[in-house]
Parts: structure tokens; sequence; C-alpha cells
């Protein structure tokens, strides 16, 4: 059973939660390289475990690197108004929305210790959340065609990821307390003929979000056959992105 080492990065700005999963993606890539290549420095048994990483970002549109610019409905200046920045990206998929109350999972995995299918990874994360949904005692699943998970026609998780040699970045974006009205400024995923929800929506009440966690990672657990590990830090917060940490956060604003 492959282990996976799971860190919350609390509330953190976009852009260097985006450079830090590329530096450990590139970690693991890297370590996989030396693996296979046998070199010296190599010893069985010392590689890295898999990451999944928690966090909620200030107001962000994001666009993948197949999207359309068009489907932002408002200009640059006007995001200065509410609070949001646009950011290309590069992962798949087309535009969406991050912000608070909105649980974002990045898992970090090597594919190759799983399998080796996009598709299928795809459809275990939307798996993960279709339970975790079921434990409010809603009903989501998929649309053919379309990625995602679904509750009737409205979409409740986004979906999207980036893949280099089997090694995973990116992720789901779940609405759990977001404020919706974000999305009227996009066209979601690049979708005309669908909504938006979120589990408050459906439920009427705003959601305890750390609950909403410990049922992802029970889900994550249960569907990747893997064992989650709460870590303390990552070989990458101790260096150029100490700043992410979340107990850091909280003694800088206070």
């Amino acid at each position: 059973m492959n282990t996976v080492n799971f860190y919350d990065l609390g509330h953190a700005p976009y852009q260097p939660v985006w450079d830090l999963q590329t530096v450990i993606q590139q970690r693991l890539v890297d370590e996989k390289l030396r693996r296979r290549k046998k070199q010296k420095l190599y010893k069985p048994g010392n590689e890295s475990n898999d990451v999944l990483l928690f966090v909620e970002h200030p107001h962000v549109y994001t666009l993948g690197k197949s999207g359309d610019k068009n489907h932002l409905l408002k200009g640059m200046a006007e995001l200065s108004n509410i609070d949001a920045e646009f950011i290309e990206i590069d992962r798949g998929g087309d535009i969406t929305y991050h912000g608070p109350g909105q649980i974002v999972g990045y898992p970090i995995l090597d594919l190759d210790r799983y399998f080796t299918d996009i598709h299928k990874y795809l459809r275990y994360l939307e798996e993960v959340i279709i339970r975790t949904c079921s434990e409010y005692d809603i009903e989501a699943g998929r649309i053919e065609g379309l990625t995602g998970v679904w509750v009737g026609d409205q979409k409740i998780c986004a979906m999207g990821i980036r893949c280099s040699r089997w090694v995973t970045m990116h992720g789901f974006a779940f609405n759990v307390n977001a404020d919706l009205s974000y999305f009227d400024h996009i066209v979601p995923c690049g979708i005309t003929d669908k909504e938006v929800t979120s589990l408050e929506d459906l439920l009427g009440h705003r959601v305890d979000e750390s609950q909403v966690k410990e049922h992802l990672l029970t889900h994550f657990e249960e569907v990747f056959d893997v064992s989650i590990t709460k870590v303390n830090s990552l070989p990458e917060l101790d260096d150029q992105f100490s700043y992410l940490k979340p107990s850091e956060q909280k003694a800088a604003s206070q």
C-alpha cells in the first residue's frame, strides 16, 4: 500500500502554491529518473512519498492551457473591484474560479505506483467527491463527456490536472461554502448551459469545512487504496516556501 503525505496549507495565494506543486512534482520526477538510471545517488527505500495538499485560495480565476480568454466576462481592470486576480496556468481545462469556502485539493502522485491512465485517475478523483457528497445525503454523479462532479445539472466540483512523466499536479476544486456569485463573471469550464452549486447552497446552511476535509481524506484512502499520513511540514516548506506554513501565516497576521 502506498503512503501519501498530507499537508493542509490553510489559506494561501494561488501563485506560490502553484510554484510549490511544481517543485514537489519535479522532486518526484527526479527521484524516479534516478531510480531508473540506477545512479549511485539512489538508495532503495529512500524514495519520497506522494503528496496531497489542501488549500483555500483568495478570489482568483485560472485559465487552463486549452481555455478561451473570452470565457472571463469581466475586463482585467474590473477584477480589482471584486478583489480577484486572473492567472493563466499549465493545467488542462478551461476557466474556473477559486476562493474562500472552496476546498482545493492538489494530489501530487506518481501514477507509476498506481496505474498509468489519466482518464481513470480523473474518475477516481470524481469518486472521492461523490462519496464525500453522500456523507451529506447528496446524490452527486458524473455527466458523460464532462469532467467533474455534478448534482443534477449543477457542478459542485471542477477538476483539471497536469501530468509530467506520470507525476500529477493540480486537482479538484470542491465548492463547500463558496460565494457562488463569483461564478457569474465567467463561463465556468467553458460550459454555457450548466450552473454551479455548493454544499452550503444545497443544504441551506454553512458546512463545517474541517469535517468535509476529514471525509475527503477518508474516501481518498478508500478509492486510491493508500494510507494517508498527516505531516507537519514538507522539504520544500523548510526551504524556499517556508512562508506558506499556516503557523507562520497566522503569526505574520498578528
